[in-house]
């Protein structure tokens, strides 16, 4: 039987927001905004979570066990493009909530999560026509946060949409929003992009709890070293301390621990996406040290005998991928299919792919991302709110008369800003 402690009952009462709170009335998990856990990051100090992406059941239910032990904040996430309407996983916007409830009161987890909907992708007007009905509907499902993701069209459009998408979702939420495209080397985000996108949205009342840059980082398999760029995250959220916003650190799969510590130390960093180890790393695939997965002479995965999917399965995942053409950065697609597959494993062959993700987390969150002991912080910041809604970081700097959609388009023109090639990079 999970005791809890008085605190603790206390942040359930008021810290669950209200969509929480009407799906789960009788639930003992804490199921928080994201502001709570860049709030929480921030009174340590120097500290940054994991966004754990939740492609399958097995990374989910790690991640939680993982916080659990460290007794640290937590963030639970997928993609639109991962779990949304044209899904490859099988935690989607609109059940991931009720998954991470029903774990948590499952396994006895007592710290603060928040549900985020990760890339929420605008490449349009018609994206944002859909949003209309869509984004209320995953708050609807139990969304705590969400990620805007306009990042990719030209930096006046990328803020015209952002303004637009705000009045979707709730004051109360996390929000995140987005500046140069995440593609490695490519397109590298500049100080003047992210502080037009950060003062415009500051002109109209807007005060966003992180920005995500391209700092150097890549998603899914990462081949290269190039890996994130310190300074320039450094320089660039300088330039953005006025306004009080927090870094979120995307491509966290393709860089050593380092590297991720520097982040976490130099920067105002408090939020890590991990999404590529953490599906590898409950197959069962061979690692390095920071979760990428190694290829052995022929250009293949390897799977480490007596650990993660029981090794048939295995044979089937990869006979199933060649049989789409599908290339490496492809296997990312066989969640859906096989979920049900790995479900039906013995309970010990389950056990050890979601302890495999328990472990790599663990690490990182404490000897790499310092949030040990971050739960008791949030839990706090609720107590001293009284409130699930514990309001913006930022104030009204800019004038609104300077941020007018004919001076939004001319500043925006006078911007030098590289986006980069088209890809496949929202997830």
């Amino acid at each position: 039987m999970t005791e809890f402690s008085a605190d603790y009952l206390k942040a359930l009462e008021v810290g669950r927001p209200p969509n929480v709170v009407k799906l789960f009335p009788h639930s003992k998990a804490l199921l928080v905004s994201g502001k709570v856990i860049d709030r929480a990051m921030l009174a340590k100090g120097n500290a940054l979570t994991i966004a754990a992406n939740g492609r399958n059941s097995f990374a989910v239910r790690g991640a939680l066990r993982a916080a659990q032990r460290a007794n640290a904040a937590l963030i639970i996430e997928i993609a639109k493009s991962e779990g949304g309407a044209n899904a490859y996983c099988p935690v989607s916007l609109w059940n991931m909530a009720r998954q991470v409830d029903a774990y948590c009161n499952e396994m006895g987890i007592t710290v603060p999560v928040a549900i985020h909907a990760d890339h929420y992708g605008i490449k349009g007007d018609a994206d944002i026509e859909a949003a209309k009905s869509e984004v209320p509907s995953m708050f609807d499902a139990g969304i705590t946060s969400i990620a805007v993701d306009a990042s990719h069209l030209p930096d006046a459009d990328n803020l015209n949409a952002s303004i637009k998408m705000n009045a979707l979702f709730p004051a109360w939420a996390g929000y995140e929003t987005e500046v140069g495209e995440i593609k490695g080397k490519h397109g590298m985000s500049t100080a003047e992009e992210a502080l037009f996108l950060i003062q415009g949205l500051n002109a109209h009342g807007i005060f966003p709890d992180w920005i995500a840059l391209n700092n150097g980082t890549s998603h899914g398999l990462e081949a290269s070293d190039a890996g994130i760029q310190v300074e320039l995250t450094t320089e660039i959220h300088n330039a953005l301390k006025p306004y009080n916003v927090s870094g979120a650190q995307h491509g966290t799969s393709g860089n050593n621990s380092d590297r991720l510590r520097a982040i976490a130390v130099q920067t105002q960093t408090t939020k890590a996406n991990v999404a590529t180890a953490l599906q590898m790393i409950s197959w069962g695939l061979e690692v390095n040290d920071y979760g990428n997965a190694i290829l052995d002479e022929n250009e293949q995965f390897i799977k480490v005998e007596g650990e993660g999917v029981e090794e048939a399965v295995w044979a089937e995942m990869v006979a199933y991928a060649d049989s789409k053409g599908w290339k490496k950065g492809d296997y990312k697609k066989l969640n859906l299919p096989f979920e049900n597959r790995l479900l039906a494993q013995p309970a010990a062959i389950r056990e050890r792919m979601v302890q495999r993700v328990e472990d790599f987390v663990y690490t990182l969150l404490v000897d790499v991302f310092n949030a040990k002991d971050t739960a008791p912080l949030a839990i706090d910041i609720i107590l001293k709110a009284n409130s699930y809604d514990i309001g913006a970081k930022g104030s009204a700097i800019e004038d609104p008369a300077e941020w007018t959609p004919e001076k939004i388009a001319e500043k925006g023109a006078a911007i030098d800003s590289d986006k980069g090639p088209e890809g496949d990079w929202d997830d």
